[in-house]
């Protein structure tokens, strides 16, 4: 009898799940309306008559979940089809059947409290990434259902509406487990995947519904009575400052206002779920959405110091919360939730609206402060910030067309607003303005292809506004340093850094100053990115940055030898090195410094070596220079080489591969044999000479083998003085030709010389006793070896002691 018991139950079991089966796909694969029109014409549940299959299926329905409540059974046979039905409905933008049944369900508190439970315990229970996507779209369809339900003629999700809240609000703990753990990496940011994104998007639509009946507040009346028309149309905010002004609507249902601070205790109960998910979406915005990652920082910081100041007001056992905070962090959130959505198709349809809203409230608590800047002075500064929030994460949003029409037409009212702002004293929203400025109004206009030409016209009327904000120093004039930077580094025609450089040069410090920070921002502006300068721009501010070098202030002396390094050295170089020898200390001290830093920095760079001695070369032997005669002369002249040569040990230090050097060095040497100054410079480096000895040997060599014997009469006529006059350039060119290898041998610490075992050095003199401090003779065995003509020997000889004299 048991087992047949068992067996009948079965078959019952399974002849159940089919017939609901059935019912269920009757009804998720009918139209809506006509689904809708089916549930209106059902009478009570003891009249069936004769019924067609559609309300035959909605009773059995009706019947199956009832007795499954009744029996506190699970209803995932109901539940699991809607929510794949849901997801198919998403994905094929069709309507969804799903919301019109369960809409007509939740009538019933005893349905309802099953099918609530039951949805909730599926995403608390199962682990299929599908349903969970599922069931992220099924439930935001329930909390939005004042938009997809209206059409239909039963509320019965509007009569349960917070008590279905609080059922689903105990899975944000389960999504925010999906939100921070649904990420992929790829260059090194963090990017969401499907189903993390619509459990984000499904947080943010639950705690947005708990403050959707939080009660509204107005602002006191001294700022009522002062407001304009456009007050009335203001999203309602509460800032920390503020919470002593603000006052409660009253009202005669005291139910409901328990109601509905009872949502937003529990909205204050997920504070921490909310901080969660600020910042993986943070995280996920910082690559492709800057600026509304930026605004996402400040809601993530306001997040955190409001818990900090009023979580901590809390009771000792933890379960009061004071009601400014539950109210502040309800009226925000409400409009921090619907910016921070991941997809929203209605966005598209209401950012316009959002937007006049926003910068309408930014210039009613702009004007407000400034009739009553001496009250409540935090109090605007917090409301302002909140605003500009806003317009961040709002602004940040806009796709690239959109942003084009929206600078288009919104252009000037955006910056009109917004400079104000600048002479903030919060740091924040001096921050959130430069940022809104940086990211949309000017690289839209110059960076866009197409972009308009208004539009383009109203950035460059933004230059006057901002331009005398640079007067003083203050952090508004810091704030509008980085914003002129940022315009001049776009502006193709370079008029925004003439009125700049024209600063520079102007009478006032303070304005010199601000100028000099701006070039040193559009220099760094510059080296991040791929579009350059022009080269007439570097011109002038080259220009201008070397003059700087005398100014009076000493920190703009500072900066400017500190930006000169900077620069392409071809600009720069020649120029430090004529203003070295100065008759102004200043100039030589800083010009000095700049140098050092320009030949650190191109450390193995042989081309800007090569420039410097080729610029100290031209210029000791131009007529700039102190000449006189004899030996004093010759003094002179290397005292005043000695001002730049004697900067060489220091930038030495810093060359990590000489191998990359030295080479050119020597053939530099060979194509300038008679170059005294270069001489000085090898001397300069002969240490590092040493450690390149293979180097140096080898060109050496290679260049005694290239060179040509002179015959006899040349010679002859060398020693007779019997030259005819054009003869005399090229004998001494041949002269110092041929000493040349010689003296860079003499340039050689003598330690090079230990190693008995070189070939390069001794040849074939291996089995000869050799003394290393003979050097010369070694040496001139070396060049016996390379077969010199006996005239050449005779020359090397002959000159061997012209060499103390170059």
């Amino acid at each position: 009898m048991e087992e047949e018991a068992v067996i009948w139950k079965s078959d019952t079991d399974s002849m159940a799940s089919v017939l609901i089966g059935r019912a269920m796909s009757t009804l998720l694969t009918c139209r809506p309306r006509k689904l809708d029109e089916a549930i209106s014409r059902l009478g009570s549940p003891s009249k069936r008559g004769s019924i067609v299959s559609l309300e035959h299926s909605l009773w059995f329905l009706h019947s199956y979940i009832k007795e499954a409540a009744e029996k506190e059974e699970r209803l995932d046979e109901i539940l699991v089809p809607m929510i794949e039905h849901s997801l198919k409905c998403k994905e094929s933008k069709h309507g969804n059947q799903a919301m019109v049944l369960l809409n007509w369900l939740f009538q019933d508190e005893l349905l309802f409290q099953a099918l609530a439970r039951g949805l909730a315990d599926i995403i608390l229970r199962k682990e299929d990434r599908y349903i969970a996507l599922g069931w992220c779209t099924l439930v935001r369809s329930l909390v939005e259902y004042e938009i997809t339900m209206d059409q239909f003629s039963n509320n019965g999700i509007r009569k349960i509406y917070n008590a279905m809240l609080k059922i689903l609000c105990s899975c944000i703990s389960r999504l925010s487990f999906i939100v921070c753990n649904g990420s992929t990496v790829q260059d090194g940011f963090e990017l969401p995947t499907r189903l993390s994104v619509a459990a984000a998007d499904c947080i943010l639509d639950l705690t947005k519904a708990l403050t959707r009946k939080a009660s509204v507040t107005d602002v006191s009346s001294r700022r009522s009575k002062s407001s304009n028309s456009d007050a009335s149309n203001l999203p309602a905010a509460l800032v920390p400052a503020a919470i002593g002004e603000m006052k409660v609507k009253p009202t005669s249902k005291s139910a409901e206002f328990s109601n509905k601070l009872e949502m937003e205790l529990l909205l204050w109960d997920h504070i921490d779920k909310l901080i969660i998910l600020v910042q993986r979406l943070l995280a996920w915005s910082r690559k492709s959405r800057p600026l509304h990652a930026k605004g996402l920082e400040q809601v993530l910081k306001w997040l955190q110091e409001i818990k900090e100041h009023y979580g901590c007001s809390q009771d000792e056992a933890g379960s009061k919360v004071p009601k400014a905070g539950v109210l502040l962090l309800s009226s925000c959130w409400k409009h921090y939730a619907m910016l921070l959505h991941l997809e929203d198709k209605k966005f598209s349809q209401q950012y316009k609206d959002l937007l006049d809203q926003y910068l309408s409230a930014i210039q009613f608590y702009t004007d407000s402060d400034s009739k009553q800047h001496t009250k409540n002075t935090d109090t605007g500064i917090a409301t302002r910030k909140f605003f500009l929030n806003c317009l961040s994460l709002l602004l940040g949003r806009l796709d690239g067309k959109q942003i084009e029409r929206t600078v288009t037409e919104y252009g000037m009212q955006i910056s009109r607003a917004l400079i104000p702002q600048l002479c903030c004293t919060d740091e924040d929203v001096i921050d959130g303005v430069v940022c809104i400025f940086k990211t949309v109004i000017f690289k839209m206009n110059y960076s866009s292809s197409g972009s308009s030409l208004a539009g383009t016209r109203q950035v460059d009327s933004v230059l006057p506004l901002l331009l005398p904000l640079l007067d003083e120093r203050d952090g508004t004039a810091k704030a509008v340093v980085m914003l002129v930077a940022e315009y001049c580094s776009i502006n193709p025609n370079g008029q925004c850094l003439d009125e700049v450089l024209e600063r520079l040069a102007s009478g006032n410090a303070l304005q010199r100053r601000n100028a000099v920070d701006v070039i040193s921002e559009l220099i760094h502006i510059s080296s991040n990115s791929v579009t350059a300068l022009s080269h007439s721009m570097w011109q002038d501010i080259s220009k201008h940055l070397l003059q700087c070098l005398g100014d009076e202030e000493e920190i703009i002396n500072v900066q400017a030898s500190n930006l000169l390094p900077k620069i392409d050295p071809l600009l720069v170089l020649p120029a430090l090195v004529r203003l070295v020898y100065s008759s102004n200390e200043r100039v030589q001290s800083s010009a000095s410094d700049a140098m050092t830093a320009l030949l650190k920095n191109h450390n193995q760079n042989y081309e800007v070596l090569c420039m410097l001695l080729d610029s100290l070369s031209n210029l000791s032997q131009s007529l700039g220079l102190p000449k006189t005669s004899g030996d004093i002369e010759e003094a002179g002249s290397k005292l005043d080489t000695e001002k730049v040569l004697g900067l060489i040990p220091e930038w030495s230090e810093s060359v990590q591969d000489w191998n990359l050097l030295i080479g050119p060095l020597i053939d530099k040497m060979f194509a300038e044999p008679s170059n005294a100054t270069l001489v000085r410079f090898l001397s300069y480096i002969s240490e590092h000479l040493a450690e390149a000895a293979d180097i140096v040997f080898h060109s050496i060599l290679l260049h005694m083998k290239g060179q040509k014997e002179l015959d006899e009469s040349f010679f002859t006529k060398w020693e007779s003085k019997t030259y005819a006059a054009d003869d005399s350039m090229k004998l001494q060119h041949s002269l110092f030709d041929r000493l040349c290898p010689l003296l860079v041998i003499r340039l050689l610490p003598m330690r090079v010389f230990n190693d008995l075992n070189s070939s390069v050095i001794y040849g074939q003199l291996l089995d000869q006793v050799v003394v290393p401090g003979h050097w010369v003779n070694l040496n001139l065995k070396m060049f016996e070896n390379l077969q010199l003509s006996s005239v050449d020997a005779s020359i090397l000889r002959c000159s061997s002691q012209s060499f103390h004299l170059i």
